[in-house]
């Protein structure tokens, strides 16, 4: 059967990110999606203009609505926007409990505009760290999660693991992909053991959804039966090639998005 997978996060207008990023990565890589969306943004590739958000009773109505009638086989969490959300996201996972929950913890957009109020970090840790099978945050995001400064080297990484780890999480990837460098280095942390995911770092700009697309891959790998450490190998890969044919597309005048279909749409 094909998998059915389950997006919660953000809606952005330019498919760049967010829901968008998520759907088509879930179809790239053969499985349904699905999407609960807890934010609307007014954002191109430049930046964000506006948000609306619904409220924390509207994303769980939708969180049930899809639970009461599909068999979900994995989960991916992105953008929340407030506390309120995250709350109830987690309460609502905890309930149903889906097998797979992949959190990219989104506090902020690619231009660097914010996308979650001051109360949404403390939430996310507090309620969804214990509950995930796998968190995904940058240096940034990490930083701001654990309220801890965080060296942008391998010891730092290592460290930030631990801090989640300390706060009941299960697996952590510490993502480097915003460090300089020749390669983009990722940090897995599981079980007091660390494996190291490392690829060249494509020279493109558009890098926009790089972290859903991620976290995104990971949820399908998991949904197709790959275990943790392989659905991680396999969705860095996915992701290396949809950075190094990002270039073919022509979607804004700021950063743009990965090409998700890459493997589909070969000239």
């Amino acid at each position: 059967m094909i998998p059915n997978l389950l997006s919660i996060a953000g809606f952005d207008p330019s498919g760049g990110a967010g829901v968008a990023a998520d759907l088509k990565t879930f179809a790239a890589l053969g499985c349904n999606g699905m999407a609960v969306v807890t934010a609307l943004t007014a954002q191109n590739t430049q930046g964000v203009r506006a948000m609306h958000v619904p409220s924390a009773d509207f994303a769980a109505a939708q969180i049930d609505a899809i639970f009461a009638d599909i068999d979900v086989a994995a989960v991916k969490i992105g953008m929340l926007a407030c506390g309120a959300i995250a709350e109830e996201v987690a309460d609502r996972l905890a309930f149903h409990k889906p097998r797979f929950i992949v959190l990219d913890p989104v506090l902020a957009a690619t231009s660097g505009d914010s996308l979650a109020t001051s109360d949404t970090a403390t939430a996310i840790m507090r309620y969804l760290l214990p509950i995930v099978t796998l968190i995904t945050p940058n240096l940034s995001e990490a930083a701001r999660l654990s309220g801890q400064v965080i060296a942008p080297d391998l010891e730092g990484m290592r460290r930030a693991a631990k801090l989640f780890h300390a706060r009941g999480a299960k697996a952590v990837l510490i993502k480097g992909g915003h460090v300089g460098g020749a390669t983009s280095d990722d940090l897995l942390s599981v079980n007091g053991s660390y494996r190291l995911f490392s690829a060249p770092r494509d020279a493109t700009a558009n890098t926009h959804g790089t972290g859903c697309t991620l976290a995104s891959a990971i949820a399908a790998n998991l949904a197709h039966g790959l275990e943790l450490g392989d659905a991680i190998a396999a969705a860095k890969a996915y992701l290396s090639k949809a950075l190094a044919a990002a270039d073919q597309l022509s979607a804004g005048h700021g950063p743009g998005p990965v090409h998700h279909f890459h493997e589909l749409w070969k000239r």
